[in-house]
């Protein structure tokens, strides 16, 4: 079967995005696209500003679980959208994902975030340094639990879960000749900690250096991550390297669990193999589950897999 084109398979489901984004709380998201499902919940607020700026590419929407408590972990969620869109926090994952967590007894935080348009790397990953950092600064107002926060994505979601995790601590830095503020100065919490427990990665692309390994889709001329650093891998290596996990990862890492599609036709699964061999090499938790029949989002939300997810953050939380 003849392959489609990425950018193509791109614009198709950014678009039926921005469709979805009309709809009240759309499931699914990006790949996914599924079945509606009501989530139960005792609280919910639509379109908080967690930057304090007034922009909508900088706002979120907060569920706390259906039985009520003093305050919950947290997991921030994150869309995917190939970091296209600025404006899909409604279509999250609501009905799978997000619906799993809340069942487990997690409040979830699923934010937007500046898109490739909107401004380059390392912005997106300045959003969601905010959003950990107006968690703790709000936790009072919503309930939150700070002695648990984790990041979990699907996609382009994924891998800013993922780099979210990988960075810890990292404000300041250097890849090579690049020079960057991972951290940033978003929102009015920066005297807050953006430091996360644990992160889930959904068929993320963590290793935009290495889009071509093993069953890849054509690029075409230009691609999601040359519109993301707005430069090309060959022209600008580093910055490339900048956006990837690789040069960040350590042995001091918090626990980070990896699902993949085995037939995913766009972000290949040797994506999320590589970042769970690179944390395993260093000793860091990690699992992953690699699903034969899984797509890009399409089969990899089965009720196995969703408890695998919570599992692993129940045991990040119970023993820390």
């Amino acid at each position: 079967m003849m392959k489609k084109n990425y950018l193509k398979t791109m614009v198709c489901c950014v678009a039926l995005l921005g469709t979805s984004s009309l709809m009240a709380q759309p499931a699914g998201g990006f790949g996914g696209f599924q079945q509606q499902a009501s989530i139960e919940t005792s609280q919910q607020w639509k379109d908080v500003n967690y930057a304090g700026d007034g922009q909508a590419f900088h706002t979120c929407d907060i569920y706390l679980p259906k039985q009520e408590k003093a305050a919950y972990p947290v997991v921030v969620h994150i869309y995917g959208s190939a970091w296209f869109s600025n404006n899909s926090k409604g279509a999250a994952d609501i009905g799978t994902i997000v619906k799993s967590l809340l069942d487990a007894g997690y409040a979830v935080v699923c934010p937007n975030h500046r898109s490739s348009a909107d401004a380059k790397w390392p912005a997106q990953i300045n959003d969601i340094k905010a959003v950990v950092r107006f968690i703790r600064g709000e936790a009072k107002t919503y309930k939150f639990d700070t002695s648990f926060i984790a990041t979990s994505g699907f996609s382009s979601g994924g891998h800013l879960a993922t780099l979210c995790a990988v960075t810890n601590g990292v404000g300041q830095t250097k890849v090579g000749k690049e020079q960057l503020n991972i951290e940033g100065t978003v929102g009015q919490y920066t005297e807050q900690s953006s430091l996360v427990n644990a992160a889930c990665d959904w068929s993320g692309p963590v290793d935009v250096t290495d889009m071509e390994c093993g069953e890849h889709m054509s690029f075409g001329p230009s691609s999601p991550e040359d519109a993301l650093v707005n430069s090309k891998k060959d022209v600008d290596p580093d910055k490339y390297l900048s956006v990837s996990f690789l040069p960040y990862i350590d042995k001091n890492d918090v626990p980070l669990i990896v699902f993949h599609g085995m037939k995913d036709n766009v972000v290949p699964c040797c994506q999320g193999k590589k970042l769970y061999d690179a944390l395993k090499a260093l000793g860091v938790k990690t699992d992953i589950t690699l699903e034969p029949e899984g797509g890009h989002g399409m089969g990899m939300y089965s009720a196995e897999n969703l408890k695998k997810m919570t599992n692993f953050l129940d045991a990040v939380r119970t023993k820390k």
